[in-house]
């Protein structure tokens, strides 16, 4: 059986256009921002798929501001992001999980946007052929005499957009301009995303949760007994199952087309949580957000948390607009803090 392309297949380049002509003042500029993200996607997608052959997989010895140790595929993501961007005026300044300050962008003094991302979301399965992912979220600089500032956005509620890439049997790259949320799959034959999940829609409960349970005897109780719930069917209409990949990415990706909920707590060793707000949990709040779902970190929205500093930690619950709500329900009746 033969696989036939469909003729009139919506390209994502096409459909980043006919977005931006229902907005006649658009000066095009975010267009290409996005197209340049895909485009350094599809490097990275070409990377991945072969790194074992050309000696791209391990350890580089050296560990990332995180205090993490990172892999010769974290130092190519982020390069990646960086060299797309070196030489455009789309952009003031790059935050990267990987470099301890925002890195400055020598044409984008006048830019009009600052990119946020995780080139290399889920690297502790780079090695082992799992899934991966790129997130981004992209602001508003704050701007002083016409010129952009390298500044921290108020909270992630200032995102005009947000998505990610996902590495794994395909490559999907899924987005948000604050009008929905379209996923596109790569077309490695013909290099373009194209259009496969139009109007991406969270179901309001699901049957799946994800958590790392390695961390489980560090958490306070409210949360083991919330799992507890969880494993237990305790009250529920319906079972649950647990799935957890170990990337960020894959499971937000899974909870958005079938419902459920991911949450990553705090607990004793990360009080303020592990994920980090500008280029983790806020850049994928916005995107399930816009798919009727939400996402909290067990007290607050998570676009509503005021950003203090680029790599700011905090909890996060994600998923299924009924399943958070229980979630944050269930915390708010007597939750110990995290300490």
């Amino acid at each position: 059986m033969t696989f036939e392309r469909p003729s009139r297949a919506m390209t994502l380049a096409r459909h980043i256009i006919e977005c931006q002509r229902r907005h006649p003042d658009a000066t095009g500029e975010l267009s290409v921002l996005l197209a340049q993200i895909a485009f350094a996607g599809k490097i990275f997608a070409a990377e991945l798929r072969r790194a074992a052959l050309v000696g791209r997989t391990g350890l580089t010895g050296d560990t990332n501001v995180q205090g993490e140790a990172t892999k010769k595929l974290d130092v190519f993501g982020n390069q990646t992001i960086v060299d797309a961007f070196a030489h455009s005026e789309l952009v003031s300044a790059i935050v990267s999980e990987e470099e301890d300050q925002p890195r400055q962008v020598a044409c984008g003094a006048k830019a009009s946007y600052l990119l946020c991302v995780d080139p290399l979301d889920g690297s502790s399965n780079s090695d082992v052929n799992g899934v991966v992912g790129t997130i981004f979220g992209i602001y508003r600089p704050a701007r002083a005499g016409g010129v952009a500032a390298v500044s921290l956005p108020q909270s992630g509620g200032e995102q005009v957009a947000a998505g990610y890439i996902m590495y794994g049997p395909s490559t999907a790259f899924v987005y948000t301009t604050g009008e929905g949320v379209d996923g596109f799959t790569l077309d490695h034959d013909i290099g373009e995303f194209i259009l496969t999940h139009p109007g991406i829609r969270c179901p309001a409960d699901g049957r799946y949760y994800a958590v790392n349970l390695a961390g489980a005897h560090e958490w306070p109780a409210r949360t083991s007994a919330y799992i507890a719930g969880l494993a237990g069917q305790a009250g529920r209409t319906h079972g649950y199952s647990q799935r957890y990949s170990g990337a960020l990415v894959a499971d937000v990706h899974r909870t958005l087309l079938e419902g459920g909920i991911y949450f990553y707590p705090c607990d004793r060793s990360h009080p303020d949580g592990k994920l980090r707000l500008l280029y983790e949990c806020a850049p994928l709040a916005f995107v399930v957000e816009q798919a009727g779902g939400a996402a909290t970190t067990g007290t607050r929205r998570v676009l509503d948390v005021a950003v203090e500093s680029i790599h700011q930690r905090v909890p996060l619950a994600i998923g299924s607009r009924s399943e958070v709500d229980r979630y944050t329900q269930f915390l708010n009746t007597g939750e110990a803090p995290c300490s």
